[in-house]
C-alpha cells in the first residue's frame, strides 16, 4: 500500500477520535513513520492503543498544553494528558528555536504520554545542524539491580548530531535487551522472543512472550543497565514533574488514568567548542573508525543511523505491508471499511 494512503487513513483513524487536523497528521506521520525505518513495534500495531485511551479518557484530544519560559534557553511543558506525539512534537521545537538563538536548548516536559520512537525527535534537530539527546521514561517492565519486581520503564537514550555527510549520527537505543514494543509484536502475533532477553513472573528464564509481558525483561549489561534506566527515570520523571519510580501507566493495560509520561530534550549547537572544526573533526572521527580492521564476517563498519536510515529510502520507495490483524483493527476503528 503506498505511503500517502496509509498516512490518510491513520488520519482519519485520529480525526474520528476528536483530534484536531494538524495533530491527526503528525500523529499519523510518526506511526507511518515507524514502519517506514523497521520499527513496526512502534508503528501501526500501537494506533489501536492510543485510540482505546482517547475512547476511556486517559487521553486527553482537546488538551491545552502550556508552555512556560524559564529562560531564553529553557522551557517548561505541561502536556495536559496529551497523546504523546504532540507534546514532543512541541518540546523539541522549542529546543531547537531556543538553541538556534542561545547555542542550547533545554526543555523538559510531563502530563504527557507515550511518543513514539525518540529518534524521530532527534531527526529534527539534526537537520537544523544541532547535537541532541532526548530521554523519556516509560511503564515498569525492568527490576532495579538486586530487586525481584519491576519498576523502570525500557527508558531510552537517543543522541544525535549531524555529521557533515547526508546521514546523521543517531542512536535511538532501550537500555532492556530488547524493547517492550517488540515483546508485544511477538505476542499479538505468537512468536517467541528470544532467549536471555526476559524472565517470567517467577523469575525463569523464557523464550514466551505472553509469559515475558507478565515477568521482568532483563537490562542491558546487569547493574550499569539498570543504573542507566534510574538515570532516565530520574531526568524524565523526577526532574520535569511527571509520574516516576514505577508510576508511569502502561499504555495497554492500565486505563485507571492518564500515564503522565516525562520527555527531556536538551539540544546544542556542535560549533560551540571548536567552531568550523566541528564537522571536521567529527569526519575524522567516522573515518578513523570505518578504517578498523573488521572481524570475520563484517564487510562494513556502520555507525548509529546509516542502517535505518537506507531502510527509511528502501520501505519508502517500495511501501510497506500492514498485517492482516492490524489490518482489521483499523477498519474496527471506522476509518476503512
Amino acid at each position: 500500500m503506498k505511503i500517502s494512503n496509509i498516512e490518510k487513513i491513520v488520519k482519519k483513524t485520529f480525526l474520528n477520535f476528536n483530534l484536531s487536523e494538524k495533530h491527526s497528521k503528525i500523529c499519523a506521520k510518526y506511526l507511518v513513520k515507524a514502519e517506514l525505518v523497521g520499527a513496526a513495534s512502534h508503528g501501526l500495531a500501537r494506533l489501536k492503543m492510543y485510540c482505546e485511551r482517547i475512547k476511556k479518557k486517559t487521553i486527553n484530544p482537546k488538551a491545552k498544553i502550556k508552555i512556560k519560559k524559564i529562560s531564553k534557553s529553557i522551557a517548561h511543558i505541561d502536556g495536559n494528558n496529551c497523546i504523546g506525539f504532540i507534546s514532543a512534537d512541541i518540546g523539541i521545537k522549542v529546543a531547537i528555536k531556543n538553541a538556534i538563538k542561545t547555542g542550547i536548548g533545554l526543555v523538559a516536559v510531563k502530563n504527557s504520554g507515550h511518543y513514539g520512537l525518540s529518534s524521530f525527535y532527534a531527526e529534527q534537530a539534526v537537520k537544523k545542524k544541532l547535537m541532541v539527546w532526548c530521554f523519556t521514561n516509560a511503564p515498569p517492565a525492568i527490576a532495579p539491580y538486586g530487586a525481584k519486581k519491576s519498576l523502570f520503564g525500557t527508558n531510552p537514550i537517543c543522541f544525535g548530531t549531524p555529521t557533515g555527510n547526508k546521514t546523521p549520527f543517531i542512536l535511538d537505543t532501550s537500555v532492556s535487551m530488547i524493547n517492550r514494543g517488540k515483546i508485544r509484536v511477538a505476542a499479538k502475533f505468537g512468536k517467541k522472543i528470544p532467549l536471555g532477553v526476559a524472565l517470567d513472573k517467577f523469575g525463569k528464564p523464557t523464550t514466551d512472550a505472553k509469559k515475558a509481558l507478565k515477568g521482568v525483561q532483563l537490562p542491558i549489561a546487569g547493574f550499569r543497565g539498570s543504573g542507566l534506566a534510574w538515570m532516565v527515570d530520574i531526568m524524565s520523571g523526577v526532574l520535569t514533574g511527571a509520574n516516576h519510580g514505577g508510576k508511569v501507566k502502561d499504555p495497554f493495560d492500565d486505563f485507571t488514568g492518564p500515564q503522565n509520561v516525562g520527555h527531556f530534550f536538551l539540544v546544542i549547537k556542535p560549533n560551540l567548542f571548536v567552531g568550523k572544526n566541528y564537522y571536521k573533526r567529527i569526519k575524522e572521527n567516522i573515518k578513523r573508525i570505518k578504517k578498523l580492521p573488521k572481524i570475520k564476517g563484517i564487510k562494513e563498519i556502520f555507525y548509529p543511523g546509516e542502517r535505518m536510515n537506507a531502510r527509511y529510502k528502501r520501505n519508502l520507495k517500495k511501501g510497506i505491508v500492514i498485517q492482516k490483524n492490524i489490518l482489521e483493527d483499523i477498519k474496527n476503528l471506522n476509518a476503512i471499511k
